[in-house]
């Protein structure tokens, strides 16, 4: 049994849609981000950073692992999945969840605070952090014309991670137009069952409707002062 400390983002997701894909049996813990859940004592007993997600495997001596790269790759090598075990192929699955880790999760993390929730607005710094965003996903464009996942040929974490953040590009304000190849692979990956399942645990807000953006962007301005 596996017990999983979340919340509603795209690193929290990562951990759930990885979980359904494997099958593996887990406990879902939701963490209110906004109430500081995340920085109880308790909980940093599990994750000494105080973020989401984390999880505890009680098959493993109640062993906690915290980092979502750092879950994935713990539990892919553990249930033998989504990672493959030769060198060459696991290092490439790593390089693009790195990718994901280093540059995409920061960069667009960084075009959502200045574009979104930060209460002045400073368009050079949100042009840069949206232009950089948008120059990572052409790259993960120019991948997916000559490979139909990130790794070659099979589905693996590295498509989990990026994925997760990419579907909420219109949250960071950048779009996709003319990068059709990520398009597809971004309808491709949102049709698995495992992931639908995943985006569930827990359900993201409507943010499309204003009443719970609104509510969303006041709760993640209060975090920013955590």
């Amino acid at each position: 049994m596996i017990t999983l400390y979340t919340a509603a983002t795209p690193n929290g997701y990562k951990a759930s849609i990885l979980l359904e894909e494997l099958g593996v049996l887990y406990e879902l813990k939701v963490l209110s981000l906004s109430d500081g859940d995340q920085k109880k004592d308790g909980y940093l007993t599990i994750n000494p950073n105080g973020r989401i997600p984390a999880i505890v495997d009680h098959e493993n001596d109640d062993f906690a692992v915290f980092e979502s790269g750092a879950i994935m790759v713990y539990l892919a090598e553990k249930y033998g999945k989504l990672l493959p075990s030769d060198v060459k192929g696991r290092s490439v699955v790593m390089q693009w969840l790195m990718f994901q880790m280093g540059g995409v999760g920061p960069m667009q993390g960084q075009a959502n605070v200045f574009y979104r929730y930060f209460p002045e607005k400073i368009p050079a710094v949100i042009e840069r952090y949206q232009n950089e965003t948008r120059r990572l996903y052409g790259v993960l464009d120019k991948r997916l014309q000559n490979s139909p996942y990130l790794a070659g040929d099979e589905y693996s974490i590295a498509d989990i991670a990026n994925w997760c953040w990419v579907r909420a590009h219109a949250w960071a304000g950048v779009e996709l137009d003319g990068l059709d190849a990520l398009k597809a692979w971004l309808d491709k990956i949102g049709e698995r069952d495992a992931v639908k399942a995943g985006l569930n645990k827990p359900p993201r807000p409507d943010l499309g409707q204003k009443d719970a953006s609104e509510k969303f962007v006041k709760a993640a301005q209060q975090m920013l002062q955590r």
